[in-house]
């Protein structure tokens, strides 16, 4: 027999079956069982406060919803599609521990509060997650550059070799893009932060119900101005996809580099067995199956704001049905980005750096010939005459085959009398990277005091 719906009193005919099944959300939305509950205890015991239930009401509803509680705790809850969501999935099991008084928790307040109210506590309570494991990644990072600190390896542009640069250094750009991604998620923090709780369908209630009260006992910050803005926005939830994406778009370029880095044609790195798979053809096969699948996996969070923006775009105030479009997404992206960054962290940790490798990609190269640039323009030559001098010579190292460390000093002599043999120092390519100390360079120096600094943020978070 079919379960009479809660909100049927108007209506002579059931909904069909595939209409049930169809319009249900219980299916995703269970995730926010634990916020439900948590929700409906703030409520009744601000409906104790104000008078508007009974203490003896509110108490029997309050120790109802404990054992809920416990029982979810225990696994021991079983929810209903023909019950449609969380909300009215938990009412009815309310009723069958307490009776028909479970009835009351509903005054007041609205699904549609409800369910905004259930959402900001879901995000609120994983922010901190999300922002703990960032930190995680981000003292990983760390401690790997602080063992990288005179690595020397090729800086690329357009993905062709430009500067050498030290490993350590490369290492801190990423360290600066999870900063940049804490600091987002912090800020979203703000703004999920905020309670709708008791701006009840769109409009508000008649009850003298107190909103502060149900605030301070959620931990909100703040409370929605605007009982219409309050049920219908959804803004937090687009900053959080909004910085997961951006997030996932980091971690997928830190990816796509260790995927190169790995490969017989670099073999700058060589991944952990544990961070690895093999081939079931091919016996010689370490597949860096790991950071393709976080590569991968960065399209699917996309994915999820561009469908949330998608629905949003459109909607009239306050609350609609599209509105259930905004869970699945959220709770994916929050499955996807936590055992990413899990995931990442390990295989950076684990991994071998080939030292000899990168260092030596820098000395059969032209790499240095900036700093044969910039040797020259100390000397007097301009600096842009002195650029088509060191573009000349590449090419003729090109077509010999040889470096510029190569070119004996008569020849560069011809090119300026004061060239000394001091000129073989400054084209080496640590010493490139060792002399680079402007703030924020590659030098090594510099790379120090950037993991300093590093260390000194991550024990002040």
């Amino acid at each position: 027999m079919a379960i009479k719906k809660m909100w049927g009193g108007r209506f002579q005919e059931g909904s069909s079956k595939l209409v049930d099944e169809f319009g249900a959300s219980i299916s995703f939305d269970k995730h926010m069982a634990y916020e439900d509950l948590e929700g409906s205890l703030a409520h009744v015991k601000m409906l104790k406060h104000t008078n508007i239930l009974s203490a003896d009401d509110a108490d029997k509803i309050i120790a109802g919803l404990h054992t809920l509680q416990d029982k979810l705790a225990n696994g021991e809850l079983t929810f209903s599609t023909e019950l449609e969501d969380i909300h009215m999935n938990m009412e009815s099991l309310l009723t069958q521990e307490i009776g028909d008084v479970a009835g009351k928790l509903h005054t007041a307040r609205s699904r549609n509060d409800q369910v905004a109210t259930d959402l900001h506590l879901y995000l609120k309570n994983r922010l901190e997650i999300v922002i703990d494991e960032i930190k995680n990644l981000q003292k990983v990072i760390v401690k790997k550059a602080e063992e990288n600190v005179e690595t020397v390896m090729p800086g690329y542009t357009h993905l062709q070799h430009a500067q050498p640069i030290s490993y350590g250094h490369y290492l801190m750009a990423y360290y600066q893009m999870f900063q940049r991604d804490i600091e987002r998620f912090e800020f979203n923090k703000k703004h999920t932060n905020i309670s709708p709780l008791g701006a009840a369908a769109l409009a508000g209630t008649t009850f003298p119900i107190d909103r502060e009260f149900t605030a301070k006992e959620l931990d909100f910050d703040n409370i929605y101005a605007n009982s219409l803005d309050a049920v219908s926005d959804r803004d937090f939830v687009l900053e959080f996809l909004s910085n997961a994406s951006i997030l996932m778009m980091h971690l997928s370029r830190f990816c796509e580099e260790i995927i190169l880095w790995c490969s017989y044609e670099f073999g700058y790195i060589e991944l952990s067995d544990k961070y690895s798979t093999g081939s079931s053809i091919m016996p010689q096969k370490k597949n860096p199956d790991m950071a393709e699948l976080i590569r991968g996996k960065s399209g699917r969070v996309y994915g999820h704001l561009t469908a949330l923006l998608a629905t949003m775009k459109s909607l009239p105030l306050a609350y609609n049905k599209d509105l259930q479009e905004d869970k699945e997404g959220v709770f994916d992206a929050v499955k996807t980005i936590i055992p990413s960054l899990k995931i990442f962290a390990g295989m950076l940790d684990t991994l071998t750096v080939n030292k000899d490798k990168m260092l030596h990609a820098t000395e059969h190269d032209f790499s240095n010939a900036t700093e044969l640039a910039d040797y020259l323009a100390t000397k007097g030559i301009p600096f842009r005459k002195a650029h088509a001098i060191v573009g000349q010579l590449v090419f003729e190292g090109i077509e010999n085959n040889t470096t510029l460390s190569d070119i004996p000093l008569e020849k560069y002599k011809e090119i300026n009398s004061e060239i000394g043999e001091d000129i073989y120092q400054f084209l080496q390519s640590k010493v490139a990277v060792q002399r680079r100390h402007s703030l924020g360079g590659t030098g090594f120096d510099q790379v120090k005091l950037q993991i300093k600094n590093a260390k000194k943020q991550l024990n002040n978070l």
